[in-house]
Order: structure tokens, then C-alpha cells, then sequence
């Protein structure tokens, strides 16, 4: 909609000169020289012109500045609706609730345009929050970071082996056309915690660092060696078209020449930045305003495998994401998200949140004041549990964006981490477990949706990240062996914090995944498959164990099998041969309304031609734990084939979040 306006309203002021050169600043992103311009020129059509300021300093971050032109935009080709749901939102981060909120119930009153009426309706809901929020205690110091900070902006706070990383925009003479400002560059400084030796600080080395380009927002995996950041478009055809993720590795005591990151993190006519690690340096965390979010600008999580790869890239949904924009994403060693949004709500501009996870549902709360304010507050970073560095724009500072300091001082504050440490293992022909290296483990939530994946080295170790009172499910897989899937709980594990002392505790549980090679005739038994006393209809005890076989054979597509029955040897031979085989296509019967296809089961009944154990004692005497292991159900595999190609596709995960996040 807004290319569609932009064009209207171009055409309308186009017989002017100045206004004609400032609308194309505007297009190409140039929103300073639009303010400049229109502020000078006094044009005909005062309240277009208005407009175009008022967009150029909310496009830019400055929307407090853009309140009193949204207020006296209109004209021709403009649409009223968005323009005061833009100026509802300016009165609010200049902390004029009760402005804003007339402005916004008389939108939701008169729009017809429902998407618009939906983020009103939210921004309405969050005046209300905001009134409840502060109600709650808060134990959050903030502290401005002066020996650091300038007149210009310094943000985005990394803090590595006593090394404080940020963005700047001190030591740059030539200014950045869309906000008037100086290009920014990536500095760091010597800083034990929040006690910065400003006389260590020096730019990253060029390389890193570029002329007239911003670089920007920088990333580090948990040993340092790899570095993530921002690098934005240089304005020339050969150049990237926006802002992208650039990877540079520290080898020989030098970092590397940077290069723009593949596998999908990169989208090269949208915006992609502000990144993150995991803890583990096993995800990359960024945002996004490519196609196919929820909004402006999304979280966006990336896969990293052993050899420092990208993939499988996901939008982390609208729990998370919103219609506004959500940025700067951190991940603390407790496990909590951390971002920036406008979407949520909250005081006005950028507010940073923290998403809790508890029995399998999460929550985005809002860290509240003093941590936010009207201004924009983004950037945050813990160097320990209960303090760190986050940015603002707040009012007070000493330039534009400012680095500041926090201590969280709740005294009821405990860090509780969950570990799932486990090893892979195949049994041998006598049953013994032996270590199955180069597995690949993952761990997939109550809902089946992944949370994480790990692939074992040669000792067949796997770690995960977990939380209390959730139902888990663990897939062991790797080839040449059936898929392993697996539940995993911690209900009725968790521990309470009141009963701690100490702020951080670490709880490691234990497991094993025992994969099965995939061998032609191999028999497995399946446990507690009961039929009644002459019946051969499947039971509900039996029916969940049956339910496992299904999830097995969705698993493993490529094997197909025979599915038998066993008797003990009461009665005779010839009715035990038909109660087995009855019982054998009763539950192949149940597998193939399950989804199962017919063509890869076959039904077989043995009767009691093939004991495991004795049915009687050697004295004649009756063996009762002897017929128990008799009565059974066994399947093995006849076939192993090629996986049909519409399984295939639809077993390609690579392709699957592809085709979910529209790239």
C-alpha cells in the first residue's frame, strides 16, 4: 500500500522542483535530505508535505520528532486511517496516553480496514498493560555507561572475554542519507563487566570495518573464533541491495576476509541483521523483513552444524513475532530470549522483553521500567545472570543511542538450567550396547514441533537444553538403522527454587537412545500386546503399543514388514494357527487405518509352532511366566526399499522450512 501512495502523491507535487527531488530521497531511503528539504521549501500542499517528514522520521527512529507533522498531514492520495494510527503511536512515545488513546478508539470506530483495526485494537489493549505493569514491583538499577557514550550513537552491547563489542557513530565524517547521522563502525573495548578502560578502546580492523558503509550489530560464538555482523548496502549496482549477515573466522591470530553467510540466512533485497547465538553457538538468531512474517521485521532462527554451516531457516512464529517489528535478539545461559519490540506492548518505541518457557507454554513479558521508557530500548546483553548492558535513546542521555548498565537486585531471583545429557548406542548379536557415534539426536517438544538437534561424535554424547514440568520426545536416527523415537519427561522433576541458595543452578538429567540396524528378518517383539481369552479384537492397552509401531513405520518409510502373532500351546494346534492369524490381521488392520499403507504389511499367525520358552516345566507341571512370553506379537523386517518420492519430500526437512518461511 505504501508504493501505491508514495506514486499517487509523487505525481500530485511533482510540478515542483524541490518537492520532486525529496519525494525520490524518500524512496531511495534518503530521509533526512527529505526532511531538509520539505522543512525549507514551504510547498503548496502543506499537508503532503507533512506526511513525507512525518514517514521519514518514523522510518528513520524518530517518531517522538514525528508527532506534530503526523498531526497536520493530509491531501490528496493519502490515507487518513494509517496516518493516525502513525500519529496514536507517536503521542504514546511522547507519554501522551490519554492523546493516544482517543486517537486510537476513534480509528477502531471509523476504519474499515480490518488488518489496521486489528493493530489498533493492540496498541489499545497495551495503553491498558502498561497501566498493570506498573503496578508490579520493579528490582531493575540502570546505570548510563558516560565513560563510553558521545554525542553520537553507540548501541548494541557484546561483551566477550573481558572485551565490551558495540556499534558506533564517533570517528565517521561523511553522513548516512536516511538519518543525516554519521556510518557507523564496530569497536571494542577493554571492560571488566561494567568497568569499561576507555583508553583500550580502538575501531575493529578494516576489513571488518568499512568506509561509508554501516557495520553494525556483531555476534559471537561461544569461543570467540566466529564472528557474526551487519554490514548495509553501499549504494552502488555491484553492491549488496540491503543490509546483510557477513561471517568472519580468527585464524593464525587475524580474523578472516568476511562473507555474506549462506544457507538462507540472506535475503538479498530485504533486510537481514541484528544477530545472536545460542549459548551453545548451535543457533543463529536475526531478524528479518523478508516476505512471508508477521510484520515489519521477525525473529528468524538458523541452524549451525559442526562444520559452521547455515541452515534450515525459521520464522519463530507469532507467539514471538507481530505485526510491528521485532529485533535484536539475544539468548542468555539460562536459556531466556531477550528482544526488542514495538509490537508488544509497551511504553513506546522499541521495549525489550524476555520470553519464559514453563510446562511446554511461553510467555513474552515486558521487562518494564527502568529498563524501558518511551524512547527506543533494544541491545540487551547479561554478562552475569543478574546484570549486563542494554541501549536506549531515552531522554537524559548524552547522545543519541546510549550503552547503559543494569543490576537486577530481586532477592527472590534463582537461575535454574535443565540439562538432557545422553549417549547413543546399538545393541550387538549377544545384546551388549555398543557406542553409536555420528547420530543424529533431536529433540522435538509435546507437540512434535523441533527444538533442537545434535549429531554425536565417536563417543555418542548428546546434550540438550531443557525446562521443567514438559513432556519431550527424543529421535535417534542415522543410516543403515531404523529411526529411534523416544518420550522424555521432567514432571514430577523439577525443583522449587525457594529451596536454593545459590543465584545460578545447573541440573543434569541422564538417558540413553539405543538405535536397531536395519537387517533383513530381524525380529522385534513388542511388549504388552494382550488380546482377551479367545478374542482376537484389539484392546486399548494394546492399541497404544500398536500406536508406537505406527509412529515407527512413519519414521523408517523405506522398510516394510511381517507382522505375526504367537500362541502358547493350550488347546489345539489348528485353532491356535487360525486365533493367530485373526489376531495378526486385526493388527495389521489397525496399522492401516493409522495411515499405514496395506502394501508393506503382511499378516502372519504361527500359532505355537515357535515357543521362546517353555509352555510346561520338565516335571509335566504348568509354566504360567512361560505361556505369558509365548502369547505374543512380534514384527520383522521383510524389505528395505527406496523411500517413494512423495514420503521423500515430505521427510525433507531442508525443504519443509523452506517452503514454511516462503524462501
Amino acid at each position: 500500500m505504501r508504493v501505491i501512495i508514495l506514486v499517487s502523491i509523487a505525481c500530485a507535487m511533482a510540478s515542483c522542483s524541490p518537492e520532486k527531488k525529496a519525494i525520490k530521497s524518500f524512496k531511495r531511503g534518503e530521509y533526512q535530505y527529505t526532511i531538509n528539504t520539505l522543512k525549507s521549501a514551504k510547498p503548496k500542499e502543506q499537508g503532503k508535505a507533512n506526511y513525507f517528514i512525518a514517514e521519514s522520521y518514523r522510518l528513520s527512529n524518530r517518531l517522538k520528532e514525528a508527532e506534530p507533522y503526523y498531526a497536520k498531514a493530509g491531501g490528496r492520495g493519502i490515507d487518513k486511517d494509517s496516518v493516525q494510527f502513525y500519529y496514536a503511536q507517536a503521542l504514546k512515545a511522547n507519554s501522551k496516553y490519554t492523546e493516544a488513546r482517543k486517537q486510537l478508539e476513534e480509528l477502531i470506530g471509523r476504519t474499515a480496514n480490518e488488518k489496521l483495526k486489528d493493530r489498533a485494537n493492540i496498541e489499545l489493549n497495551g495503553l491498558a498493560y502498561l497501566e498493570k505493569l506498573r503496578e508490579k514491583p520493579s528490582y531493575y538499577r540502570i546505570k548510563n555507561l558516560e565513560s563510553l557514550n558521545t554525542q553520537h550513537s553507540e548501541y548494541n552491547p557484546v561483551y566477550l572475554n573481558n572485551e565490551l563489542y558495540f556499534t558506533s557513530s564517533r570517528g565517521n565524517g561523511k553522513l548516512y542519507a536516511a538519518t543525516g547521522t554519521p556510518f557507523t563502525n564496530l569497536y571494542k573495548v577493554s571492560s571488566r563487566g561494567a568497568n569499561v578502560d576507555v583508553a583500550t578502546l580502538a575501531p575493529l580492523p578494516a576489513g571488518i570495518n568499512s568506509e561509508n558503509v554501516n557495520d553494525g550489530c556483531i555476534a559471537f560464538t561461544p569461543d570467540g573464533r566466529t564472528m557474526v555482523f551487519a554490514k548495509g548496502n553501499t549504494g552502488k549496482k555491484k553492491g549488496a541491495e540491503d543490509v546483510d549477515l557477513y561471517i568472519a573466522r580468527f585464524r593464525n591470530g587475524v580474523w578472516s576476509e568476511p562473507q555474506v553467510i549462506t544457507g538462507g540466512v540472506n535475503t538479498p533485497e530485504f533486510w537481514d541483521s541484528t544477530p545472536a547465538f545460542s549459548p551453545d553457538g548451535r543457533t543463529l538468531y536475526f531478524a528479518s523483513n523478508r516476505k512471508g512474517g508477521y510484520g515489519g521485521t521477525d525473529l528468524y532462527a538458523a541452524q549451525v552444524d559442526s562444520r559452521g554451516r547455515f541452515s534450515r531457516v525459521r520464522n519463530m512464529g507469532p507467539e514471538i513475532n507481530t505485526s510491528g517489528n521485532e529485533m535484536f535478539p539475544y539468548v542468555a545461559d539460562d536459556g531466556k530470549l531477550y528482544f526488542a519490540s514495538d509490537g508488544h506492548p509497551g511504553y513506546g518505541g522499541l521495549d525489550l522483553f524476555v520470553v519464559k518457557r514453563s510446562s511446554g507454554v511461553t510467555t513474552v513479558e515486558n521487562l518494564g521500567e527502568p529498563v524501558n521508557s518511551t524512547g527506543d530500548d533494544f541491545g540487551i546483553f547479561l554478562f552475569r545472570p543478574d546484570r549486563g548492558f542494554f541501549t536506549s535513546n531515552r531522554e537524559g542521555g548524552k547522545g543519541d543511542d546510549d550503552i547503559y548498565t543494569f543490576v537486577n537486585e530481586d532477592p527472590d531471583l534463582r537461575v535454574i538450567n535443565y540439562y538432557l545429557a545422553g549417549v547413543t548406542y546399538t545393541p550387538d548379536k549377544e545384546g551388549k550396547l555398543l557406542i553409536l557415534p555420528n547420530t543424529k539426536v533431536s529433540l522435538l517438544d509435546a507437540k512434535g514441533d523441533l527444538m533442537q538437534d545434535y549429531v554425536t561424535g565417536n563417543d555418542g554424547k548428546f546434550l540438550f537444553r531443557i525446562y521443567d514440568n514438559e513432556d519431550y520426545n527424543l529421535v535417534g536416527e542415522t543410516e543403515g538403522y531404523l529411526v529411534k523415537r523416544q518420550e522424555y519427561t521432567t514432571k514430577g522433576k523439577s525443583v522449587d527454587p525457594k529451596t536454593l541458595t545459590e543465584l545460578v543452578t545447573n541440573i543434569t538429567f541422564d538417558t540413553i537412545v539405543v538405535l536397531d540396524k536395519i537387517e533383513i528378518n530381524k525380529i522385534f517383539v513388542l511388549e504388552n500386546i494382550y488380546y482377551d481369552f479367545n478374542k482376537f479384537d484389539i484392546r486399548p492397552d494394546a492399541a497404544r503399543e500398536l500406536d508406537k509401531l505406527v509412529q515407527l513405520l512413519t519414521d523408517n518409510p523405506e522398510i516394510k514388514i511381517e507382522l505375526s502373532s504367537h500362541t502358547d500351546s493350550v488347546d489345539t494346534e489348528e485353532y491356535n494357527l487360525w486365533l493367530s492369524q485373526k489376531r495378526a490381521e486385526s493388527a495389521v488392520n489397525y496399522l492401516v487405518k493409522r495411515g499405514i499403507a496395506n502394501d508393506r504389511l503382511v499378516a502372519k499367525g504361527y500359532g505355537e509352532s515357535r515357543p521362546i520358552a517353555r509352555n510346561t516345566n520338565p516335571d509335566g507341571t504348568d509354566n504360567p511366566a512361560g505361556r505369558q512370553k509365548n502369547r505374543r506379537t512380534e514384527f520383522k523386517i521383510l524389505e528395505v526399499g527406496v523411500i517413494p518420492k512423495s514420503i521423500e519430500e515430505e521427510f525433507d526437512e531442508d525443504k519443509y522450512f523452506r517452503k514454511k518461511d516462503g524462501n
